[in-house]
């Protein structure tokens, strides 16, 4: 039970069992958080948890965990043997579960849900031999048919982390930062189409969710293991996922790679090449101009979707939006030798926050294309300041889990606003929430532009005309 604190009040009260599916690096964090800032029956909260590796953590804290790994045939049974209908939460961080069938069963006895990313049961990623099926544009779109198809109910929210998530708070908070600094009315809009009109109304023509990852450890990384900041199997999974992008209205070149799709909002297009081997230029207050992987990820679709103004099929405006990630040297490293061998390592590291000896991660949008060029606006949170904010994670996943933090306080104070995703939700009362978790969150404006990351001995297919279109941003 929580008790209150100045610094981690408590935000509601949560009756019944609080399920967490996995206990990875996000899920060991989160839950300290839910610790601090739920009054709930200790003695109910619950986690699955197939790995042993983590089996001693819950034992050492007394963490209620069942060993049972959720399937198609059995997720049903397991958490029906947990959960009361109309009571307690859901919180899924697992690999391999299908996000959908779960989200459904919570919704069909009134549980509310969060999870972080549309996650599909194990071997779809790798043994699903169509590659448009594979991308995250058809696993989200298979969540906003569910939404259409059964709207209001239990409030369930989709894709509730650092980015998905946190990200599309973000955006709308450097919107109004851009207004303000422009001139503009900078009220917040109160309805999709108000910001999606204002987006437009700025020029933005497209964001990057741009991301660099500083931390480091004195030890350096052993040869066949894949070492990151957050989930390997996360990380690996997408990035061996098409690279996918939201697709803006101001584009007029289109890769030769690049496939659109015919069904739902039609806001993004994929390429065919793995995300995680496909670099773009972007921008980052500490490196500045820097190459990021575009790695697939769902705030990529969902973003581009939310500010389109107009019909799907030909729309007035939509932005251009994508992941434009750095990661962590070592996990730079770790890609360069699985995509080089052609094969998965074998041994998994997570670098912990207490052998970590500097570095930050600087996780933030950058709107381009508007009068005053480009503005990023984000978290630089550093190892050192997550050590004293919160225990057993490190910043990029203190980023994570303060998110799903918010997102559960949203979720319970809003309970029948049936599937969410976070462009939908009340930015300013979740980033009230997360915001004391996230270090300095800070504007930077830049007059950088893709066109000035050139070597003028090697020539480049590019568009001197325009130098915020796509065709300049991927790096070839």
């Amino acid at each position: 039970m929580a008790q209150e604190h100045p610094d981690h009040p408590v935000h509601a009260r949560i009756d019944g069992t609080i399920v967490m599916i996995g206990f990875g690096s996000i899920g060991k964090g989160t839950w300290p958080l839910i610790e601090r800032h739920f009054d709930y029956d200790a003695d109910r909260f619950v986690v699955i948890e197939p790995d042993e590796r983590n089996h001693t953590f819950l034992r050492q804290h007394r963490i209620n965990h069942v060993a049972d790994r959720l399937t198609p045939t059995n997720y049903r049974e397991v958490l029906g043997r947990l959960l009361e209908p109309g009571k307690g939460f859901v919180v899924n961080l697992s690999v391999d579960t299908s996000s959908l069938d779960i989200l459904r069963f919570c919704r069909e006895i009134g549980v509310p849900y969060i999870d972080t990313v549309v996650e599909p049961w194990a071997g779809y990623y790798f043994d699903t031999q169509d590659n448009a099926a594979r991308t995250n544009y058809a696993l989200r779109q298979a969540v906003r048919d569910e939404k259409a198809a059964n709207p209001g109910g239990t409030t369930a929210v989709s894709c509730c982390g650092a980015n998905p998530g946190m990200v599309s708070w973000f955006v709308k908070e450097a919107l109004l930062t851009l207004a303000r600094d422009t001139g503009r009315d900078a009220a917040a809009p109160t309805d999709r189409a108000g910001w999606a009109r204002l987006m437009q109304s700025l020029g933005v023509k497209g964001v990057h969710i741009a991301e660099r990852d500083t931390q480091v450890r004195r030890r350096p990384r052993p040869r066949g293991t894949f070492v990151n900041t957050w989930s390997v199997e996360g990380f690996i999974a997408e990035g061996f996922q098409p690279a996918e992008l939201g697709w803006g209205t101001h584009e007029t070149w289109f890769p030769e790679n690049g496939h659109r799709h015919d069904t739902g909002c039609r806001s993004a297009i994929w390429l065919e090449r793995p995300g995680a081997i496909t670099r773009v230029h972007t921008w980052c207050p500490t490196p500045g101009p820097q190459f990021g992987f575009l790695v697939t990820h769902n705030e990529a679709i969902s973003i581009a979707d939310y500010y389109t103004v107009g019909e799907a099929g030909a729309p007035e405006f939509r932005p251009t939006c994508h992941y434009a990630y750095h990661p962590c040297d070592d996990a730079v490293l770790s890609l360069h030798e699985m995509f080089g061998s052609g094969r998965q390592q074998t041994v998994h590291e997570i670098l912990d926050v207490d052998e970590i000896v500097e570095g930050i991660d600087e996780l933030g949008v950058l709107l381009y294309g508007h009068e005053k060029n480009a503005l990023w606006f984000g978290s630089r949170l550093s190892n050192e300041a997550t050590k004293d904010l919160a225990p057993y994670q490190n910043a990029t996943g203190l980023q994570v889990t303060s998110a799903v933090l918010a997102g559960m306080v949203w979720a319970l104070e809003n309970p029948g606003a049936g599937i969410v995703e976070t462009d939908e939700m009340d930015h300013a009362r979740c980033l009230e929430v997360q915001r004391p978790y996230l270090g300095p969150v800070e504007a930077h404006y830049t007059d950088w532009t893709p066109l000035q990351d050139r070597w003028e001995h090697f020539p480049e297919d590019i568009d001197d005309s325009d130098p915020w279109q796509f065709r300049n941003v991927l790096a070839t």
